[in-house]
């Protein structure tokens, strides 16, 4: 096992995104509203209200998952000359370290249009964390810090095939 501090997994966008998010929200606010007020001079536009409602919520609840997704995982020295623990890092700033033996699986799905590969890390407890895109990392220095953990790789069920010939 690594006792070093390596990097396992690095992505590419850390940041929270709230100004891509608020522009989309204000956007979606805007043609909503501009949309009840055209049709709202001969009919019922409450459902206007109620879809601008639900587009809120489903921004809210995808902002609530994308705060827990992985954007850094390294391996770093135990205390006192302990083993080496695995310490995460989300995208809401929240950092937890956790024992590499408690490492159950780790898959990376690789996207064949931006060569970038998505982790999905799976510890003991049922605990399923997601991250974000980033450049794909070896596997062998996961099955080294890992050793109990089923790591594999796959390519992306969705995606571009080529271009054919």
């Amino acid at each position: 096992m690594a006792a070093s501090d390596d990097l396992l997994w690095d992505a590419d966008d850390k940041s929270m995104q709230m100004v891509p998010r608020l522009r989309r929200i204000g956007v979606t606010a805007g043609c909503l509203s501009f949309l009840g007020l055209v049709l709202g001079t001969d009919s019922d536009a409450t459902w206007v209200l109620y879809a601008g409602a639900l587009y809120l919520l489903g921004e809210i609840a995808y902002w609530a998952w994308d705060r827990r997704r992985l954007v850094e995982a390294r391996t770093v020295p135990g205390e006192a000359d302990g083993p080496a623990r695995l310490r995460l890092r989300r995208v809401g700033g929240q950092i937890t370290e956790h024992d590499p033996h408690h490492v159950a699986r780790v898959v990376l799905i690789h996207d064949n249009v931006h060569d970038l590969a998505k982790l999905r890390l799976s510890l003991h407890g049922r605990q399923l964390l997601f991250g974000r895109p980033g450049l794909p990392p070896a596997l062998t220095t996961w099955r080294h810090t890992c050793p109990k953990a089923e790591v594999s790789d796959r390519a992306s069920r969705w995606g571009m095939p080529g271009i054919p010939d």
